[in-house]
């Protein structure tokens, strides 16, 4: 099957055209597409897919085991209000809701520097985010490439990175960002919460990146407060400089892929609720990280 890849940025980042997965896809195809991904630096943008959702579920399994999957660990409840009906391997993101008042999907999700699912044991691989309606202006995805920024640090500020481990904290996002019932007490009773290093590796590249985000990142461990405080703001600072920086404009069937390894990002809800938007993504379970 021919199809054309270019460039999205000059840092990272790839974007094809003139693919159909719709039509089907072989094996071979999708672990292609799997090595373009790794190729690109972890982003990718598949235009015009009009993928059913399970061609979508299809598609990312060959990233790795889904969340939500029978099959594999299931998410949480903190989620499940936006979960889809049929398929629970889908989160859905909608500012719509139905008839009976029942949102389509978690509205505003993700509107904070985040890398998902960052606060398991085993943390989010890949995320596959299909945009099945979109307002005309807005809703833009940015992303910030922590490979890029852990390489434009110094050799003394990556020495002193290098033996240190941060939490990771539901608790931290579902204080200001969710609400009750959606959120409920049992889901910051610390089961959502993990140790990870603040610098990881990458193994299919070896390539090293940052692993902290505002958005699920409580504190370094071993650290007083401010000593914390101050790493922390730091490397947030540092991590989303514009250099760092892809923003996407979202087109109609825009297929996105990110690696939440090397990149943490940022929805920015700019449209009103009178402009529908619905989106549903698979999310792909990594390995602990190391």
């Amino acid at each position: 099957m021919d199809y054309q890849i270019k460039p999205l940025t000059r840092g990272f980042g790839a974007e094809i055209f003139g693919l159909d997965l719709s039509a089907g896809f072989s094996d071979n195809l999708a672990q292609d597409l799997v090595g373009t991904w790794n190729d690109a630096g972890g982003l990718m943008v598949i235009h015009e897919q009009n993928l059913t959702s399970e061609q979508h579920i299809a598609l990312s399994r060959h990233f790795g085991p889904l969340f939500g999957d029978p099959r594999e660990t299931p998410l949480q409840d903190t989620v499940s209000r936006y979960i889809h009906p049929d398929h629970p391997e889908i989160y859905r993101v909608s500012n719509q809701v139905s008839k009976d008042g029942t949102p389509k999907g978690r509205k505003g999700a993700g509107t904070y520097w985040h890398s998902d699912v960052s606060f398991r044991n085993r943390p989010a691989q890949a995320s596959l985010l299909h945009a099945k309606t979109i307002p005309p202006v807005g809703g833009d995805t940015i992303f910030a490439d922590q490979a890029a920024a852990y390489d434009a640090l110094s050799e003394g500020m990556k020495t002193i990175l290098a033996p240190l481990f941060a939490w990771h904290d539901f608790e931290v996002a579902a204080r200001t960002q969710y609400a009750k019932p959606v959120v409920v007490e049992g889901d910051m009773n610390g089961a959502n919460c993990a140790r990870h290093p603040l610098v990881r590796t990458k193994p299919e590249t070896g390539r090293k990146s940052l692993f902290v985000n505002p958005g699920f990142t409580s504190n370094i461990d071993g650290l007083d407060a401010n000593e914390s405080k101050a790493i922390l703001e730091f490397l947030y600072h540092h991590s989303t400089q514009p250099q760092f920086l892809y923003r996407h404009r979202w087109t109609e069937k825009d297929l996105l892929i990110w690696d939440n390894r090397s990149m943490m990002h940022f929805a920015v809800m700019d449209y009103p609720d009178d402009e529908p938007r619905y989106m549903e993504r698979c999310t792909v379970i990594g390995e602990p990280p190391a």
